[in-house]
């Protein structure tokens, strides 16, 4: 645990007693503030009454009476698309609003840990946890936290030779009082909780401010999009200042340093000359062209972190993968079983679309802000879509003439009708491109309902 500093005697508002939230609670008390508490449940405020935090509710006049701060919970609509009533009364009564994240950083001392933040729309996960298993496999001691892993605050406080990593949605960056990473990294950007931010350009803002205010030493960024390009471009001086590592799945130019992968293989230029070159189409735990932009971008931070070429692809090669994000479940008579659950948006799962041939695609959800226009140009390898979700019809019909569908509605008979009409060569995919909130309380649950009835097939 890592006690929160600077509230000692003061007294400090909670709200959202989730897993971020209570150890945020814990991590306060430990630094000798006073804590209260509150949640919209009843089970987050009787976990809290157990742990001897006092419970009161922010909502009623004069609950912020004494109170210095408010600390909350990501989830948790903080402007858009409209703030929740405790920041409401927080603002009237001119007590500041902050998050975990604010509290870690303001809570490091003098011999403070490497930190390096991660944030896109899409493979900030895996970039994340990609670099740490680069880390660690060459001996460092590195920590894995923020919207992956622990909450930060549940760290032990990591020494000045050690590195913290921290995977930072736009929740997290937008909100957050304090920023003084070492490292940032951006992967991609592409249209995601457009509700919380009012449009893509509040989107985009949150996460340019993890650059704009944190000022790090080094960004590693993909440019790819305009956005990207834009924010290497407002943090770079000369074409020649390596302070920004750009990362592209195309061709780059100019003298600066820059990590790109054509075809499957990864180069790294410097000052004009390639430095390095890996050949990543045959590493099991990073299938497709998205998982090849991770490691982009994954190797420009460990660069900047001081590895080299070679420790680097070693780790490349045993990265094993994460759960829900292109995450092979199975083999059996030629057909391959593939959990990417974690593609909830339209861009993510077009990546997915494009890792695999012949597939037989089960998606359908809770459809986002933007529509599902931007996979009709990756159907050509869907032999058919078994499309589930409590409106599987108006999605599939979204999906357009492009591809054969069919209404499964639950994961069950998508599963057990993918498994039969697939063919030796085939790949039964999860690829929602949607949320999960329909019929899963997590995108976790759903792909784990996934395993579970392809378990049930073998």
């Amino acid at each position: 645990m890592i006690p929160v500093r600077g509230f000692e005697g003061a007294t400090v508002a909670v709200l959202g007693l989730g897993r971020s939230g209570l150890t945020a609670a814990r991590a306060l008390r430990a630094g000798g503030a006073t804590v209260l508490t509150w949640d919209d449940g009843t089970s987050g405020r009787d976990t809290a009454q157990a742990e001897g935090f006092e419970v009161r509710d922010l909502t009623r006049p004069g609950a912020f009476d004494g109170v210095v701060t408010l600390v909350t919970s990501p989830g948790i609509p903080h402007l858009y698309p409209a703030p929740h009533p405790v920041i409401r009364a927080a603002w009237d009564a001119g007590v500041a609003v902050d998050n975990d994240i604010g509290l870690f950083f303001r809570s490091l001392d003098h011999a403070a840990p490497r930190t390096v933040c991660v944030t896109g729309s899409n493979g900030k996960s895996t970039t994340s946890a990609l670099l740490h298993h680069i880390l660690t496999s060459t001996g460092k001691t590195a920590y894995l936290a923020g919207n992956i892993g622990r909450g930060v605050l549940d760290l032990d406080m990591p020494g000045e030779d050690d590195i913290v990593i921290l995977e930072l949605s736009s929740y997290q960056t937008e909100l957050a009082r304090s920023l003084t990473p070492d490292i940032c990294v951006f992967t991609n950007l592409s249209p995601d909780h457009l509700d919380r931010h009012a449009g893509l350009g509040g989107y985009f803002a949150a996460k340019r401010r993890l650059f704009a205010e944190g000022g790090p030493d080094r960004a590693v960024i993909g440019v790819d999009e305009d956005e990207g390009r834009f924010l290497a471009n407002q943090l770079q001086e000369a074409p020649v200042d390596d302070r920004v590592i750009r990362v592209s799945t195309g061709k780059l130019t100019g003298s600066g340093w820059l990590v790109t992968v054509k075809k499957g293989w990864l180069s790294e230029h410097r000052k004009g000359r390639q430095v390095a070159s890996v050949d990543l189409r045959d590493i099991p735990g990073l299938p497709g062209r998205h998982n090849h932009q991770n490691a982009c971008a994954a190797w420009g931070a460990a660069r900047a972190l001081g590895l080299g070429p070679r420790d680097i692809e070693a780790g490349l090669r045993t990265y094993p993968g994460l759960p829900h994000r292109s995450q092979l479940i199975a083999t059996r008579d030629g057909v391959t079983y593939v959990n990417d659950s974690k593609a909830t948006n339209v861009d993510a799962a077009a990546q997915a679309l494009q890792a695999f041939k012949s597939i037989r695609w089960i998606c359908g959800g809770l459809q986002k802000d933007g529509g599902l226009e931007g996979l009709h140009p990756h159907l050509g390898n869907v032999a058919r879509a078994y499309v589930i979700g409590r409106e599987a019809e108006v999605f599939a019909l979204a999906l357009g003439p492009g591809v054969e569908t069919e209404i499964c509605t639950d994961m069950a008979t998508a599963v057990a009708r993918a498994d039969t009409d697939a063919q030796p060569g085939d790949t039964v995919l999860l690829a929602p491109a949607a949320a999960s909130f329909d019929q899963y309380d997590s995108f976790e649950r759903r792909g784990e309902d996934f395993a579970t009835q392809v378990a049930a097939l073998i």
